[in-house]
């Protein structure tokens, strides 16, 4: 199985999650006609569009799923729709009891750090966590592909952490965070913040990078909740910055946009959170380019730095 076929099959997984996750038990079968299905095959790129408001808000739901199980770091497949049933077929399978599986859960961000160290301690501590990161197979499927883990990397005693997603493929090469194009724009932001690279830590919530660039599953992403969360307990920086929602995610919790979070401070233990954009996502939008601003702006207003 090519990395493209095992993209497509994770991003159906997670947008058929979607779909239960909104209370979907049941879905109508339906199926592209045999010339339709040819034409979208042949056309690669945009699929026709669903019909407007077909099934209520599953078609939406189902098209933002698939959306962001394959977007950023060099995605490139492109969904067919989903054919829905009539608004009251929908309307009963959305009422049909099931069981929903555990959602995912972030770490618990109550409380304070543990008793903090110097800086050689947390370097040796920081070390040790590196090498059981180097050294782990929780997840078959992303070990079995990966050529380095991505541990992060800056001073042990910083005052911001960049948490961002999970490693691409210049970052699988070179085991180090952020060294592709939405790296090159990361530093960028930093700079323009007043620091440089090397005054700030940046993690990823994924230590190895997902088989075609595809989004992180839950299951890997509690596998890898213990390394992030020790590196943060080691690190205990004032801010940190979560770019994208995967980031967000584990940081704040699940069920929150970027949107409805950014603007404003969030707290994770003692460290405030600020919820941006991911840099990947301001390479395809640079009109949100100046909101990302915005949000670094709140720390740098809150660090007294402007």
């Amino acid at each position: 199985m090519s990395e493209h076929d095992d993209a497509w099959r994770w991003a159906c997984a997670q947008y058929l999650q979607s779909l239960r996750s909104a209370g979907l038990s049941t879905l109508p079968r339906a199926e592209l006609g045999e010339s339709e299905l040819e034409a979208w095959l042949a056309a690669g790129q945009a699929s026709p569009a669903a019909p407007a408001n077909a099934g209520g808000g599953a078609a939406t739901l189902a098209g933002s799923a698939v959306a962001s199980a394959t977007r950023d770091r060099g995605a490139d497949t492109t969904a067919p729709p989903l054919k829905t049933a009539s608004h009251s077929a929908t309307a009963r399978a959305m009422s049909s009891p099931q069981s929903a599986p555990r959602p995912f859960e972030p770490a618990d961000s109550q409380g304070s750090y543990p008793p903090s160290q110097d800086a050689d301690g947390r370097v040796a501590a920081l070390k040790v966590l590196e090498s059981q990161v180097s050294g782990c197979t929780r997840c078959a499927g992303l070990v079995s592909r990966r050529k380095c883990t991505v541990f992060g990397e800056g001073p042990p005693t910083p005052r911001i952490v960049f948490f961002g997603e999970a490693p691409g493929e210049e970052e699988d090469k070179q085991g180090r965070p952020f060294v592709g194009a939405a790296g090159q724009l990361l530093d960028k932001m930093i700079v323009a913040c007043g620091f440089q690279r090397s005054d700030v830590y940046i993690l990823n919530s994924l230590k190895c990078r997902p088989p075609g660039n595809r989004a992180p599953a839950d299951a890997e992403l509690d596998n890898c909740r213990e390394y992030w969360q020790r590196q943060l307990d080691l690190l205990q920086p004032e801010y940190i910055v979560c770019l994208g929602a995967y980031a967000i995610r584990c940081v704040i919790g699940p069920g929150h946009s970027v949107g409805r979070l950014r603007g404003r401070f969030h707290h994770y233990r003692s460290s405030k959170v600020v919820a941006t954009y991911h840099p990947s996502y301001l390479l395809r939008t640079p009109q949100a380019k100046r909101l990302a601003w915005d949000d670094l702006k709140l720390m740098l207003a809150d660090m007294g730095q402007r």
